[in-house]
């Protein structure tokens, strides 16, 4: 992003009013190369110059949006997994997969941690960065977060979910164990990114698993280690992903040192504003997939006028966005028409 865009990310994080709303969507491999026309989603992974043109492709055209977290270098959901000995599928217009590494549901996994610097996609993904960057900053945009896959989604992936979700309750000492691994690992790897790149001050965590735990368990088993990994650098945005259930998390958030929230649209923002309280700012929440995608650009206009109104003209802590990332199919024409009428508020 641009510094003026970071400078205006940290603005609304911070709680001051700008004079119109910030615009900001989550932008990666399910929207991106396909959106282009001209490059498959293994094209995306597989060639640098694919991946850098499909990202500036994008803040070309919609230069009053800001991408999130902007040029992230990312394998689908396989790069975290893979550095635990994850087994990766391909496909050549379909998101890849990550095969479990154990299927035991009454016992979590013992893991080892891997070493970021030289294990599954970790290096590909930040050579990338490293490599692109004098490009990405010839643009007029610097890198600015360190990305990674939360650690409940990670251990969901290395267990499958079902299996994770078991182990939890019936393991529960076991589940703090692998929980601990994989969160000094992401710490580990969150510190390689800001040392490889000194423009990043902000971490981006995406883990949807919280979305499916009760109040206890996001307690015990998920805010403790998001907070950890969270803390892994000193940054100005910690922004936090979940865009399944999301109330019940929410209380949480400002304790784990969370300032950015990404929700699921099925949460009227008024709700989730009164939950997480006064200092996390908001990112969402048009329906995604139903109304950005499939929806006309009447359509997307009424629901972002709603969302304006639901808010009652006060737009502070609120990045205007969809409830979770870009959906595969949203066009040129619908993001268009949400800039056009969020400026109109």
């Amino acid at each position: 992003m641009t510094q003026e865009q970071w400078e205006a990310l940290k603005a609304v994080v911070r709680g001051q009013r700008l004079d119109k709303p910030l615009c900001g969507f989550i932008a990666d491999s399910p929207w991106l190369p396909e959106w282009t026309g001209k490059a498959s989603i293994l094209d995306y992974y597989s060639s640098e110059s694919v991946w850098l043109e499909a990202n500036l492709t994008a803040m070309r055209t919609f230069p009053d949006a800001v991408f999130l977290p902007g040029f992230w270098s990312e394998y689908g959901m396989c790069t975290e997994p893979s550095a635990f000995g994850s087994r990766l599928i391909w496909h050549e217009h379909e998101l890849p997969f990550a095969e479990p590494i154990g299927h035991d549901s009454e016992k979590a996994l013992v893991l080892a941690k891997p070493d970021v610097r030289c294990a599954g996609l970790l290096p590909f993904t930040l050579r990338r960065l490293v490599r692109m960057r004098p490009a990405i900053e010839a643009e007029g945009h610097a890198i600015r977060f360190a990305v990674a896959r939360g650690p409940l989604n990670i251990a969901s992936f290395l267990m499958g979910t079902t299996e994770f979700l078991m182990a939890m309750q019936l393991d529960p000492d076991g589940t703090h164990a692998m929980l601990g691994v994989i969160t000094e690992f992401l710490e580990e790897w969150i510190q390689a990114q800001a040392a490889a790149i000194p423009t990043i001050r902000g971490v981006l965590l995406l883990d949807d698993i919280v979305g499916f735990l009760g109040p206890e368990d996001v307690e015990r088993f998920a805010m403790p280690y998001l907070k950890r990994a969270f803390a892994a650098i000193d940054g100005d945005v910690r922004f936090f992903h979940n865009d399944a259930h999301g109330l019940c998390c929410a209380p949480y958030l400002a304790g784990a040192g969370i300032n950015l929230f990404n929700f699921g649209f099925e949460h009227p923002i008024a709700e989730m504003r009164e939950l997480v309280g006064p200092q996390v700012a908001l990112l969402g929440n048009i329906p995604p997939r139903d109304v950005l995608a499939a929806g006309t650009p009447e359509e997307v206009r009424r629901s972002v006028a709603e969302m304006r109104r639901a808010l009652g003209g006060d737009f502070t802590r609120v990045v205007f966005s969809c409830g979770g990332g870009l959906p595969p199919g949203v066009p040129t024409a619908n993001l268009r028409a949400f800039l056009d009428e969020a400026a109109r508020a």
